[in-house]
């Protein structure tokens, strides 16, 4: 990343993905290591993509490692299938995967909620070949009905992630506006008003989408953003987006919460990967 160095004017509190980031160790060595690197806060993807309902045991392991490294969690995914892999969510395919799904709810909820997670993220899921996409959508929003009560009663919000067409070809939620309609949809169904809006400037980046007028004509309505340079979904200063540009507009539109680390980290360890970024703006309460 030569002569990137992201300026503390950028004021924004980072946390790390581990499902990402530090991928060459154990899941339960990850915290520590996101430690020693100076963070104070991290965030999952559903860490089982095998399995909605882990074992008690699994679930207790993974949140020691997190109150042992000294950090915060937080941000979740609900299950969603096979990720880092083919599937993008479980919420709008009938059948088992939706099953699993709603196994998942009262679980991701109830870890994060040990853990003091404020955000839990629902993938919307792919196109199934002969489901009528009308059907699918009746389907999201029930089971999303349902993922926005079990987050409210945890005080948490529910995430609605946009995600890239040419990554996620059959995703439906390929662009802010189409995230956002489900936000809406969730909200007027619940009346909670906890559904936000996951801003992901790669992802929104790579449809090619006007990032400046997606912060400022959304940012009220987004409760987590997360952060990729591209081409090539690696660090800030590896590729062309202006994300110190950015980071600072979202915060003089008023948007103060965490910015999620979701890149890969190239060649050697991950913590090689964090140069862009000050030390001092590693910790963050």
């Amino acid at each position: 990343m030569p002569g990137f160095k992201l300026s503390t004017a950028a004021d924004q509190r980072f946390s790390v993905n581990l499902s990402i980031l530090f991928t060459e160790l154990p899941l339960l060595e990850r915290p520590a290591a996101a430690a020693a690197a100076g963070f104070t806060a991290v965030e999952l993807w559903w860490p089982w993509t095998d399995t909605p309902t882990p074992e008690q045991s699994e679930l207790d392991a993974l949140k020691a490692a997190v109150e042992d490294a000294g950090v915060r969690l937080t941000g979740l995914n609900f299950y969603a299938g096979q990720l880092p892999g083919p599937d993008r969510g479980a919420l709008s395919v009938p059948g088992e995967e939706s099953d699993r799904f709603r196994a998942n709810i009262d679980v991701a909820a109830g870890f994060a909620h040990a853990l003091g997670c404020g955000a839990l993220n629902a993938l919307y899921g792919n196109r199934v070949d002969g489901v009528d996409p009308a059907e699918q959508d009746r389907l999201a929003l029930e089971n999303l009905v349902l993922a926005a009560r079990a987050a409210d009663r945890i005080g948490a919000v529910l995430l609605i992630e946009a995600l890239n067409e040419r990554e996620s070809p059959l995703y439906p939620l390929v662009s802010a506006p189409a995230a956002l309609g489900v936000v809406d949809r969730v909200n007027e169904a619940t009346g909670l008003g906890n559904a936000k809006f996951l801003m992901d400037l790669y992802h929104l980046s790579m449809n090619g989408e006007d990032l400046p007028q997606v912060i400022d004509a959304h940012a009220a309505k987004t409760g987590h953003v997360q952060i990729a340079d591209n081409p090539g979904r690696g660090a800030p200063g590896t590729g062309s987006l202006p994300l110190e540009d950015l980071l600072d507009r979202l915060g003089k539109a008023g948007y103060d919460g965490w910015v999620g680390l979701e890149y890969k980290p190239g060649d050697g360890p991950s913590a090689q990967s964090f140069s862009w970024l000050p030390d001092g703006a590693r910790a963050a309460s």
